[in-house]
């Protein structure tokens, strides 16, 4: 049916709409029963009676007789302008027939302007009292303008009214409305009906479904005297017809409808601003939390970013290799959750976002400085800190490592030298020329010559000692002070020992001339005593002899040779040690490196070619995540990064991938994979709210696959698939573009007219009324964020509720 429903015949007159106009015959056995109960006519005869006389009193008037009172056409006019609210023609004021037939003429002719089509009914017999035509007109009346109007959900009119009356009826036991009359007869629906709408009224658990006299009395009295609906039936008619008439019924339940219309409006209005104020919790506490987690994340990365870009040099080996450490521990303990919580806060936002634009809600906006942008640079500034960090901690241990040889090789050729210089000094000083001879003199002065060609050689190791020692207070060796208090101490005894040979050597040449003075002398002399001059040249030789003799320390250099050799082999065993650990990590890394590569490519393909239903694609992609379980594989290398690290190996020439590209691309894997699954889950959200069917979504796929940039009807669309300006048009934009007009969202207007309904036309709203409407939740939630009404004609404590609506779609502020 399209305007009313009116498939209800009084003989072989059907009333119907424009749109079906039927002609029914009397051999209907439902409506051949209906003109041949008496018990049927009886109840119409009440309820229609009782059903006009609600709307004449309004006029302050009624009717007795139901055929004999419309007769003249005069207070069938008063009805239809009393329920219509609007004026017929004047009527005629004759009390002839013609006058009679031609009000009621006015009074049917108005019927049908009103969609209603009257077949084969004239103004002859209401005026000639037909009471099965009265009945009908009455009805007719009956559904126009009490029924037909009633629409529950995407019913109307009679099915509207049975639906309901089944959803106001549902929580309560012994009902069960299925049709407007057997389902009546106990007097339980009814009373259900008056305890859903007001339950101070009656106490329907001590109502008894064996006692349907006293439940259809309860109902009738209780609606007439508080509700003001006149009692239309009588319960001894309804409990004792085994099948009361839906007529009457319909017509009694449909005052029920109206009479509480206000409050099924605000019912209604209230339920739709629940799952507004719900919908605008639940974003609310996205937004705390965003506000949270990115507060958490940003005040991590500010404590952290100090602590890389702390470059204070260690001064042993050992606690910079505690710093690498502790560094090893940041990248593979401390930062991978923090990985996890910026990808999650990524996807948080994004579903928010979508979540206000399904709603019609303005885009969140986070308080200043935690902006996604700021998040992601905040974080780009930490991983440049962070590879800054590690390349300083190498060149550092590279620059230890080397300090720590030279200061090794420092102390040896300290000792080396020391240990050759140990006992020169006392020799030097030594006198023992005074009382040699002249050939004692010229051994001492042999002796002396090799001294000093000695010492001309270890110039060059007294050079390389303090050139090692300026190298090592360039580098700022930690223990610079101990190394220059000795390489002086070198020096000093260096420049002693140069001055005692010099006056060593003075000293010698000078006993040596007197010596050959004297030799002169004893020339003469020794011709005579040759023979004892042989003697003693002889025993001159021995004691000379025995005085050149290889030094001890010459004779252990000889040592040193095989304990080079020894440090040579270990040297060359370490080195071999360090090329097993290349080869070992190039082997893993080799692997790893192609293979997150790999997963890139099919996550990328994946989100363009996924195919399915939504649902299909979240599957695809949580099981597609599951299955990347490799990290077994990544801390396996890391393990050997570690100890590559710990050998001191920083160049690895038989691999391109090293640890920071390995754990770059697996966080990027990871985070591309659960961006994908949160675009799907956006995708359904939309898909739920707009009522897009999977067919339109392929549809969309397939456009934006093909989204062609043309030139002017591209800047267009621009401007509002990508409203940031980031030349980056996502999915999820391109099918709020292409379903901008077709879901159904709340407006700020929407909001407004029903809390318009709730506080009953007033401008203002008190906290009685909110705490009535609204469960619990949702009326504490208004009432802390509704401000004050300003004005004189409320009452204190009352709420603004218009400023509330704007500021939930962003039109104003709280």
């Amino acid at each position: 049916m399209t305007s009313i429903e009116t498939q209800v015949q009084y003989g072989p007159y059907m009333m119907t709409s424009d749109s079906e106009q039927v002609y029914m015959n009397q051999e209907d056995d439902w409506d051949r029963d209906l003109l041949l109960d008496p018990a049927w006519e009886k109840q119409q005869r009440k309820t229609f009676t009782a059903w006009c006389n609600s709307h004449l009193r309004k006029a302050g008037t009624q009717i007795e007789n139901i055929e004999e009172d419309f007769r003249n056409g005069l207070k069938l006019m008063l009805l239809l302008e009393v329920i219509s609210g609007e004026r017929l023609p004047k009527p005629d004021k004759g009390q002839m027939r013609f006058h009679k037939i031609a009000n009621v003429n006015k009074a049917l002719d108005f019927i049908c302007s009103k969609g209603v089509k009257l077949v084969s009914i004239g103004a002859e017999e209401i005026v000639d009292a037909n009471v099965k035509m009265t009945l009908g007109m009455i009805w007719t009346i009956i559904l126009r303008f009490a029924i037909q109007d009633i629409s529950v959900e995407e019913t109307s009119a009679k099915e509207g009214l049975l639906l309901w009356c089944q959803r106001k009826t549902a929580p309560y036991r012994n009902v069960n409305v299925q049709n407007f009359h057997i389902s009546w007869k106990d007097g339980l629906a009814l009373c259900a009906l008056i305890h859903r709408h007001r339950p101070d009224l009656s106490d329907y658990s001590k109502l008894r479904k064996d006692d349907p006299m006293g439940n259809l009395n309860t109902a009738f009295e209780v609606t007439e005297k508080y509700l003001d609906i006149p009692k239309m039936l009588d319960a001894e008619d309804i409990v004792n017809t085994p099948k009361p008439d839906e007529k009457a019924i319909m017509t009694y339940v449909s005052c029920f409808y109206h009479a509480f219309a206000g409050a099924e409006q605000a019912e209604t209005a209230a339920n739709r601003i629940c799952k507004v104020l719900a919908v605008n919790q639940e974003n609310e506490k996205l937004m705390e939390e965003y506000e949270k987690l990115a507060s958490e994340l940003l005040g991590w990365i500010r404590r952290t970013i100090p602590w890389l870009e702390n470059r204070v040099a260690e001064q042993t080996m050992r606690t910079m290799q505690k710093k690498l450490e502790d560094f090893r521990d940041y990248r593979r303990i401390h930062k991978p959750p923090k990985v996890q919580e910026k990808c999650q806060l990524e996807i948080n936002f994004n579903t928010l976002q979508t979540k206000l634009r399904l709603s019609n809600m303005p885009a969140f906006m986070p308080s200043e400085g935690k902006m996604v942008s700021d998040i992601a640079n905040g974080w780009k500034g930490l991983e440049q800190v962070e590879k800054g960090y590690e390349e300083w901690l190498l060149t550092e241990i590279r620059r230890l490592e080397r300090l720590d040889h030279l200061a090794e090789k420092f102390k040896q050729k300290c000792s080396l030298h020391e240990s050759w210089t140990s006992g020169t000094v006392e020799l030097l000083s030594m006198k023992d020329y005074e009382s040699a001879s002249l050939l004692e003199i010229r051994a001492l002065m042999r002796i002396h010559e090799a001294f000093e060609s000695d010492l001309a050689a270890h110039q060059d190791r007294v050079e390389q000692i303090a050139a090692i020692a300026q190298e090592l207070n360039e580098l700022d060796y930690h223990d610079a002070v101990a190394i220059n208090a000795r390489c002086q101490g070198i020096c000093d005894q260096w420049d002693n020992l140069g001055t005692l040979t010099q006056k060593r050597r003075d000293s010698l040449e000078r006993v040596e001339k007197l010596w050959e003075t004297i030799d002169q002398l004893y020339l003469e002399f020794a011709k005579r005593a040759a023979p004892f001059n042989n003697w003693m040249d002889g025993a001159m030789e021995d004691l000379q002899d025995m005085f050149i003799v290889h030094s001890i320390e010459e004779i252990q250099a000889k040592h040193l040779v095989p304990l080079r050799d020894q440090m040579l082999q270990e040297e060359l065993a370490r080195q071999q040690s360090n090329e097993r650990l290349r080869h070992q990590f190039a082997a893993q890394a080799n692997i790893i490196g192609p293979w997150i590569q790999t997963k890139m490519a099919e996550i990328s393909h994946v989100s363009v070619d996924i195919a399915g239903s939504l649902e299909e694609q979240m599957s695809n992609l949580k099981q597609y995540e599951q299955n990347i379980n490799y990290k077994c594989n990544i801390d396996k290398l890391e393990g050997n990064h570690q100890l590559s690290q710990e050998g001191l190996i920083f160049n690895n020439k038989h691999t391109n991938f090293t640890m920071e590209h390995v754990h770059v691309g697996w966080e990027q894997l990871l985070t591309t994979i659960a961006r994908t699954i949160n675009e799907v889950e956006n995708q359904i959200l939309t898909r739920d709210s707009k009522g897009i069917s999977q067919e339109q979504l392929n549809e969309f796929r397939a456009s934006f696959n093909h989204f062609d940039r043309g030139e002017v009807e591209f800047a267009c669309i621009m401007t509002l698939v990508d409203s940031n300006n980031t030349g980056v048009v996502t999915f999820q934009a391109f099918i709020d573009f292409m379903t901008r007009k077709t879901a159904e969202t709340d407006t700020v207007d929407q909001v407004m007219t029903r809390e318009t309904v709730m506080a009953s036309d007033k401008t203002y709203i008190t906290v009685e009324e909110l705490r009535r409407e609204l469960p619990p939740e949702q009326a504490d939630y208004c009432v802390s964020r509704m401000t004050r009404y300003i004005g004189s004609d409320a009452p204190s404590g009352a709420l603004d509720y218009i400023s509330f609506s704007s500021a939930l779609y962003g039109e104003s502020d709280l």
